[in-house]
């Protein structure tokens, strides 16, 4: 059975601010278990047969084929994958805003275990996917990520210096000054609805809500700049124009990705400088969710359970993520809620 990894954390005050500093602990535990999914609701052809019976290791290869990546990669307006594709991204941005409203409530932290359970302190970021995946399931969809590249869980998150993918934890309870980001996707009807937000619990320092801030506001001026003819670097240009004008910078591990029927298709979207001048079309649909990260430095390393990837410098990442249709003058926001 394949090792995950238990998290160590060491509160640390440094210039990137007061906060507890995550790592790999050298003591192995094995992957969780997947959590159920009805036999009803439709599974994207990337998970294995056998992944919610097998032991890690022994799953099944895929039936999905990366030549296969671009099928599906526009969408005809009018169309019902249009529709479908609205369908999902709603669901995906209402889950998100249930996830807001349970980790932040009038500025105190507060989880729910179950969907019925009332409001506990110090949850764990396992007890955020059980609710995740419980909200995706109820609406009759299949969690993305749950087996996708063996995946064991059904949303991924990011405490203060872990840049992404960091499976949910059985072990640390969430700190009243964490940072956390919950990226979630939905399949449903047969299409992926994806996004993601970073959140501050209520003793976050200054430094850290300047970052959510600013990562978010980099966000949006990039769907600003989004409509058809516009080339798909000004995305790059204006994410790191206000990265570095707020003194942070932008993780090029991570890149925003064509979405539809295909979880990851073509186009890939940088979030930085460069020279990807193809034009966006009618019908393009894309993630952008850009990384920034506190100081000079924006790479990070993955730790040995395969996943996860956190800082080099130990400074802290915030990561928002919308999914965007481009239409006749510009885009749709299509993972955008009403708490936005």
């Amino acid at each position: 059975m394949r090792p995950s990894l238990r998290l160590l954390s060491t509160t640390t005050k440094s210039r990137f601010g007061t906060y507890t500093l995550l790592s790999p602990d050298s003591a192995l535990t094995s992957y969780p278990s997947p959590r159920h999914v009805p036999g009803n609701i439709k599974r994207p052809d990337y998970v294995p047969r056998n992944f919610f019976t097998a032991p890690w290791g022994h799953h099944d290869p895929p039936k999905e084929s990366p030549e296969d990546e671009v099928e599906g990669r526009r969408i005809r307006k009018g169309s019902e994958e249009e529709s479908r594709v609205r369908e999902a991204g709603k669901l995906a941005g209402q889950v998100l805003a249930q996830v807001k409203a349970l980790i932040v409530v009038g500025g105190v932290l507060e989880m729910y275990c179950t969907m019925t359970d009332g409001p506990q302190p110090g949850r764990t970021t396992d007890e955020i996917d059980q609710a995740v995946h419980g909200m995706i399931v109820a609406a009759g969809a299949y969690p993305s990520t749950l087996g996708y590249t063996s995946y064991p869980r059904s949303c991924t998150v990011a405490v203060n210096n872990v840049l992404a993918r960091e499976c949910p934890d059985l072990v640390r309870p969430l700190e009243s000054h964490d940072l956390i980001n919950v990226d979630l996707t939905v399949f449903l009807n047969g299409h992926h609805g994806d996004t993601s937000a970073t959140f501050a619990l209520r003793r976050v320092d200054d430094q850290g809500l300047e970052l959510i801030e600013s990562t978010k506001e980099a966000l949006e001026q990039a769907i600003r700049v989004c409509g058809p003819g516009v080339p798909l670097n000004e995305i790059g240009r204006v994410v790191e124009e206000l990265a570095e004008k707020r003194g942070l910078c932008v993780n090029r591990q991570f890149a925003g990705h064509g979405i539809g029927r295909r979880f990851h298709q073509p186009p890939y979207i940088l979030h930085h400088r460069n020279d990807d001048d193809t034009l966006m079309r009618i019908g393009d649909c894309f993630t952008i969710e850009p990384i920034l990260v506190q100081g000079p430095n924006s790479r990070g390393f993955i730790w040995d359970d395969g996943f996860t990837m956190s800082s080099e410098s130990g400074a802290r990442s915030a990561q928002f993520e919308h999914q965007i249709l481009i239409t006749d003058d510009g885009c749709d926001v299509l993972t955008r809620s009403i708490t936005d």
